[in-house]
């Protein structure tokens, strides 16, 4: 199935990024300020070669290539690359940090893998059209696993969680909580806050360990989309915060990298959690 071949394609670039995570390494920052290191050019490298190989035709938007000026015309599909979301997690060694590839059909990210080399999870959800799939019936559905010598095991069907009775979980930014963040969680009923880096959070919530991530701080599409269609696979949703409508994706005609922002998000379990906010 086309789709285990992108599952393998995380894992392989994993694997490079398990390579760094184990030497030393140092960092640059970009033009933005933040850091990057080989393990982001690594892990890129083999993300590109595999998806050129497995699917020619859809253009790759990858937050390096971005980076260094290469931002390809894409219409309506096109896969987005994080190949190593949480730098600065990688960098102080807590594992929170995950290889990202997500497809964007019409605006909506159809199927996503996140994986964290580190913590040995691995998530997958949506599924790719029918024609990407080479005569085979498309695989739909949300799903995590464990990754232990480049081999998925313990696979399991996930789906977000009613609100629990207790109060929320709530997850924030290890490295990017905001003030504007801050004031929006004191509004709600929370039993628990909980940091966590990178797409994690966004996986976390589509397997029930949390209910509600808001992010009012920038974020890159290739930050957030593999994750968001994993969440959205499970029955969560991603609303834009001043609008309350699902978030979209595109690259507009002439594109550069300021225009591929998100705007400010809120990922949650239901709807019913923002009602009186």
């Amino acid at each position: 199935m086309p789709h285990t071949a992108l599952l393998d394609l995380s894992i392989e670039a994993g694997n490079a990024i398990l390579d760094v995570y184990g030497s030393a390494f140092g960092s640059e920052s970009k033009a933005d300020g933040s850091p990057v290191t080989v393990a982001d050019e690594a892990a890129e490298k083999i993300i590109l070669a595999g998806l050129s190989e497995l699917f020619p035709d859809v253009p790759v938007v990858a937050e390096e290539a971005v980076e260094a000026g290469n931002l390809p015309q894409a219409a309506n599909r096109y896969f987005l690359v994080d190949p190593l979301d949480g730098t600065k997690e990688f960098i102080a060694r807590n594992g929170e940090f995950t290889v990202n590839i997500a497809l964007i059909d019409a605006g909506v990210p159809v199927f996503g893998v996140v994986y964290a080399p580190a913590l040995g999870e691995i998530y997958w959800g949506g599924g790719l059209p029918e024609e990407m799939c080479g005569g085979a019936a498309p695989s739909f559905g949300a799903f995590s696993g464990s990754v232990a010598d480049g081999e998925i095991g313990e696979v399991r069907s996930i789906a977000v969680r009613p609100v629990p009775d207790e109060g929320l979980t709530v997850l924030a930014s290890r490295s990017h909580l905001s003030p504007e963040t801050s004031a929006l969680i004191e509004k709600l009923n929370v039993a628990e806050m909980v940091s966590v880096g990178s797409s994690l959070k966004l996986c976390w919530v589509a397997a029930a360990k949390a209910d509600f991530y808001p992010r009012l701080a920038p974020t890159m599409q290739w930050d957030i989309g593999a994750g968001d269609a994993v969440l959205r696979a499970a029955g969560g949703e991603v609303l834009v915060a001043e609008t309350r409508a699902p978030l979209t994706y595109q690259v507009k005609p002439g594109a550069v990298k300021a225009d591929l922002l998100n705007p400010f998000f809120l990922a949650m379990s239901t709807t019913s959690i923002i009602e009186s906010i």
